[in-house]
């Protein structure tokens, strides 16, 4: 999967990371631990991570790499000086197993549908792709522009009540949306949508030197890497993890980007599934139909109605596709197309589900009105956000 995301710890105590598995006993690999919460340790293996320390230098001299932004299942992303260009830029190292190209095409879409729409497009761009070679593998890294915190980094750390300010909410919806349709007048769908794949664009920091820019994101801190026997370790474990950067530090502008592109496609290659958060997916992909871009709206939907009132509509905790499908036809009230009916009856084992919670338009007033949270949106706004 090919993603980009600035994903950062919220937890400040120091943490031992020790990862003992049945297969790394059986096979007697080496037992790792480190002081720094981050990627798993036993991703750095064959197939896997690469391992990559700061002040190293990628393609031929060109990137040079100053911090790490964070991880995900198939990448790291680390904050890197383009020495050609004299920019700021992210660089997704991603696991050298293969699968990526789906996910590479269409971020070369997305390259050239940025010189189209210059400026005003509010998806993220990606600027360069190399590969690099590790004791780990071919690792492909993909060169995106540095982008600020998401959307819910930003409440989390100027926000005490859980929610944007409706004016803020209404531009972010409002960038969100120009964003998806210059995918969908491609007939590209996102696949992903939801508020953390929604940034906040950075003002211009190029001209900054390399020590101010560090000092914003925080020093680096290390946890150095150690085998529990003593040994030394193997060429692909790197020798320190770095904890991710403090990229709500950064000077962020107004702009809203829409980021990470590892489930999106275009209708040349229509997936299976998706792997989209299940509070926000679309019952298109719980129900296993034929997808196209249009799976994006159901997300997005979901999606307007956290930004607003600052928290899905749907059960996000403990949630099975039972319970999903059970709660949208609660609060949406509409019967389920003839074709999914078969399926809906397997899923939920012939049990009867009455729906007697509130609908949509009644749930959106109380989460809304009814709390702690400032109220700053007329009942007309949620009227029509309904």
């Amino acid at each position: 999967m090919i993603y980009y995301t600035y994903t950062y710890s919220t937890v400040h105590q120091t943490i031992t990371r020790k990862l003992i598995t049945s297969r790394s006993i059986a096979s007697h690999q080496p037992i790792l631990s480190c002081p720094i919460d981050a990627e798993p340790l036993d991703r750095y293996k064959v197939g896997g991570y690469h391992p990559t320390t700061l002040g190293c230098i990628l393609a031929n001299g060109r990137y040079k790499i100053l911090h790490k932004l964070g991880w995900g299942g198939y990448s790291t992303v680390w904050v890197a000086r383009d020495q050609r260009e004299e920019t700021y830029v992210a660089v997704k190292i991603c696991v050298s197993e293969g699968g990526n190209d789906r996910k590479l095409q269409v971020l070369d879409i997305l390259r050239r549908l940025t010189s189209k729409h210059s400026s005003r497009l509010h998806v993220m761009r990606m600027l360069h792709h190399f590969d690099v070679d590790g004791p780990n593998g071919t690792h492909r890294c993909l060169v995106l522009e540095l982008l600020g915190p998401s959307i819910p980094d930003v409440i989390e750390t100027r926000f005490r009540d859980g929610r944007l300010p409706g004016h803020v909410a209404k531009e972010v919806v409002k960038q969100a949306l120009l964003g998806l349709d210059i995918l969908h007048d491609q007939e590209i769908a996102h696949g992903d949508l939801h508020t953390r794949n929604l940034t906040f664009g950075i003002a211009p920091i190029d001209n900054m030197p390399e020590r101010e820019f560090i000092r914003i994101l925080g020093k680096p801190e290390i946890g150095h890497v150690h085998r529990n026997d003593g040994k030394c370790l193997e060429p692909g474990i790197p020798e320190y993890i770095v904890r991710p950067a403090r990229t709500y530090s950064l000077p962020l502008s107004n702009t809203i980007k829409i980021i990470d592109f590892g489930e999106s496609f275009s209708l040349q290659n229509v997936p299976r599934t998706l792997h989209t958060p299940l509070a926000v997916r679309a019952p298109e992909v719980i129900f296993q139909d034929r997808l196209d871009y249009r799976v994006d709206l159901w997300s997005l939907g979901c999606m307007l109605f956290e930004l607003f009132v600052g928290q899905p509509p749907f059960d996000s905790v403990f949630t099975t596709p039972e319970i999903l499908v059970s709660q949208m036809h609660e609060i949406i009230n509409e019967t389920l197309p003839e074709r999914w009916l078969d399926r809906w009856e397997t899923m939920r084992g012939g049990a009867i589900m009455e729906s007697s919670g509130p609908r949509l338009q009644e749930w959106l007033e109380e989460v809304y009105f009814d709390g702690e949270k400032k109220k700053d949106m007329t009942m007309e706004d949620i009227v029509k956000l309904g």
